[in-house]
């Protein structure tokens, strides 16, 4: 039996919409810190007022940019899917990443969900292969999408003939 390269295709299904609300709020998590420090600094430093208040300029433009554009952009952007054959993952926003994982080459299948995740009831699903660019990770899908995917997966990668290196 010749085996065919499984050819990089788009991937059929979105993220939940709710995942918006994700990247807002892991846009949040950091930039705001980051501009309070700022603005910390700028107030209590006045030797570093030259350099604080254009920095606070900066971050009163670009950090309401980012994270009203970020967020609906990965979410033009994010896809997936799963078949017999392999993986396919699309995300990013800037730079933009296409992934594929043959199922023979798939090692382990995780749900992951972190704190935000849990308040908004998402799921990521990670699919750890034999490769050096390291797992997929499928962020922003509903539990029981995510759960479903996983056991599937599983399921279809314990009939796969492989070594998975």
């Amino acid at each position: 039996m010749m085996n065919h390269p499984v050819p990089l295709r788009e991937p059929e299904h979105r993220v939940e919409r709710r995942a918006v609300a994700l990247w807002v709020a892991r846009a949040l998590a950091w930039s705001l810190p980051v501009a309070g420090v700022l603005g910390l600094l700028h107030a209590v430093w006045s030797s570093a007022r030259p350099w604080t208040g254009p920095l606070l300029v900066a971050a009163a433009v670009l950090i309401p940019a980012y994270v009203l554009v970020m967020p609906n952009w990965r979410y033009r952007v994010h896809r997936w899917e799963s078949t017999e054959e392999a993986v396919f993952a699309r995300e990013g926003w800037l730079v933009q990443q296409w992934r594929i994982a043959p199922i023979s080459r798939i090692q382990t299948v995780d749900t992951v969900r972190g704190p935000f995740d849990q308040l908004l009831g998402l799921t990521t699903l990670v699919v750890t292969t034999a490769s050096s660019s390291g797992a997929i990770s499928i962020r922003g899908l509903a539990p029981d999408t995510a759960s479903a995917a996983a056991d599937r997966l599983t399921e279809i990668t314990r009939r796969t003939p492989g070594d998975a290196t």
